[in-house]
């Protein structure tokens, strides 16, 4: 029997991909929604959670997909009613409240699931398998794209919580942190607007314990073709993930990959952490993130203002 399941929050991600995943899956049945924006396109719409959780008590299980900065409450409220909870990357705004969500859980005996769906993109596991047991010699990410298309209108990125360039960046560092051995920051450079509480973007140097240099060039300012790659150098040879971990190269040569099915092999693995009665937080990718604006300097660049006269707004 599907799980009854509410989504909280209607924007882009949700409309993009949540709503179409979670329709295609017969693991989930979508009741509801809360949302000060949009409507839910099957059952009622509500403007808080807790009017939700009183009015649809059959509901089972929650997907939060508002922004970082508002989600912690609607977490802890729908675990104190009950219910399993799903994050939409990051989980949270502090590594703080994702602790205390993650007691929470284990103390009413439910599933909470941060989700990182980076992970879930066809390229990733096969990249795990291919890199086991090889030495690695250095790692390069770059994540460059263009702001004003992939988050139109989407103040709260700039906000304080909102992470800024971080947004996209995590993905990055969710695939890393699953391909790589651990690593650590030593040092780095933040570029904040100087109209913006979040960095547009970030220049990290990490190492591996064994000393391997790890590389990030994180930026929201790209123009023309977008990109998204992570390059690994072995002794046995050379790994490229492009287009986010949709493609992977071996010494420059393609590799089949599965279909792409990130968000819902997301919400398969929600079913199955439910039926297992347990829970998948994993905060190393914030944590990384956390670390940069602790130990990363500072500069401040020009103004971002997001509208340009005659600029493309749709990739071309």
């Amino acid at each position: 029997m599907a799980i009854r399941l509410a989504v909280v929050g209607l924007g882009k991600i949700a409309q993009d991909q949540h709503l179409p995943a979670i329709a295609a899956s017969a693991d989930f049945e979508l009741v509801c929604a809360a949302s000060l924006q949009g409507e839910s396109p099957r059952g009622h719409t509500y403007r808080a959670v807790d009017a939700m959780f009183a009015a649809e008590p059959s509901i089972e299980a929650v997907s939060l997909c508002q922004p970082p900065q508002v989600r912690f409450e609607a977490a802890r409220a729908a675990l104190l009613a009950g219910k399993h909870v799903l994050l939409e990357k990051p989980p949270g705004a502090t590594l703080s409240e994702v602790v205390a969500l993650t007691e929470l859980a284990q103390e009413k005996g439910l599933t909470l699931f941060a989700a990182w769906h980076s992970r879930h993109a066809p390229a990733v596991t096969p990249a795990c398998h291919w890199l086991e047991g090889k030495t690695i010699r250095s790692a390069t990410i770059t994540w460059r794209e263009d702001v004003r298309i992939w988050h139109p209108g989407q103040k709260w990125i700039w906000q304080p919580g909102g992470l800024g360039v971080f947004d996209p960046g995590i993905n990055a560092l969710s695939i890393a942190t699953k391909i790589l051995p651990p690593f650590h920051l030593t040092e780095g450079i933040l570029s904040y607007p100087s109209n913006q509480a979040a960095p547009i973007a970030a220049d990290l140097r990490f190492a591996t314990f064994d000393g391997v240099p790890v590389i990030a060039d994180f930026d929201f300012r790209q123009t023309g073709p977008q990109t998204w790659d992570i390059r690994v150098e072995t002794e046995e040879g050379v790994l490229l993930l492009s287009k986010g971990g949709s493609e992977m190269r071996i010494d420059g040569v393609a590799q089949s990959l599965p279909h792409e099915a990130e968000y819902p092999s997301l919400y398969a693995r929600f079913a199955e952490l439910i039926a297992a009665g347990e829970s998948e937080v994993d905060v190393r990718p914030l944590r990384h993130v956390a670390d940069a604006f602790l130990r990363a300097g500072h500069v401040e660049v020009e103004a971002f203002v997001e509208e340009e006269p005659g600029r493309q707004t749709v990739p071309a």
